[in-house]
């Protein structure tokens, strides 16, 4: 064996003592993988509780929305800008007591949706904020007519008693 080929074995020998292990580099990169799997798990686990909270939510949601539409209105309209990009072309939207979008394209099409289910969550969201402050209009509105009535009532119930009062002293 020559001198140079003992450099080479030894360099080798060497390097092979110096350099990371392939084994080792595996270790890492499977608790790497372990981690981020651990971090999914958690993740899971957190999204299907937070599931749970959000179809409660909405089941309570839709059912007092249920009992104050049914005391104003029988529907809702839904401002056809307030819907998502991928719903273009609306030209008239509105939310029934029952918590279904009904939606009427500007080509005829019709479609009834649910807003209750999961996959509507997002279309959900912009449905409310667009609904919120018609409701706070609305309850407005319908305070403004009952104080209007109360005040008519008022002063023509003053004068019917104060005529009722006049035949009780005459008869």
């Amino acid at each position: 064996m020559s001198q140079e080929t003992n450099i080479i074995e030894k360099a080798t020998v060497e390097q092979s003592y110096t350099a990371t292990p392939p084994a080792s580099k595996e270790q890492i990169t499977i608790q790497e993988l372990i981690d981020a799997l651990n971090t999914v798990a958690d993740d899971v686990g957190q999204i299907s509780e937070l599931t749970s909270e959000e179809a409660l939510l909405v089941s309570e949601f839709f059912a007092s929305l249920l009992k104050l539409m049914q005391s104003w209105v029988s529907a809702i309209s839904i401002s056809p800008s307030a819907l998502p990009p991928e719903m273009a072309n609306v030209a008239q939207a509105n939310v029934d007591p029952t918590g279904h979008l009904a939606v009427l394209f500007r080509d005829g099409r019709f479609k009834l949706m649910d807003l209750s289910e999961p996959k509507n969550r997002d279309l959900l969201i912009a449905v409310i904020r667009d609904m919120v402050p018609k409701f706070k209009q609305f309850s407005a509105s319908q305070k403004r007519k009952i104080e209007n009535r109360i005040q008519f009532l008022s002063q023509i119930t003053k004068e019917i008693q104060r005529i009722a009062s006049v035949i009780s002293q005459s008869t």
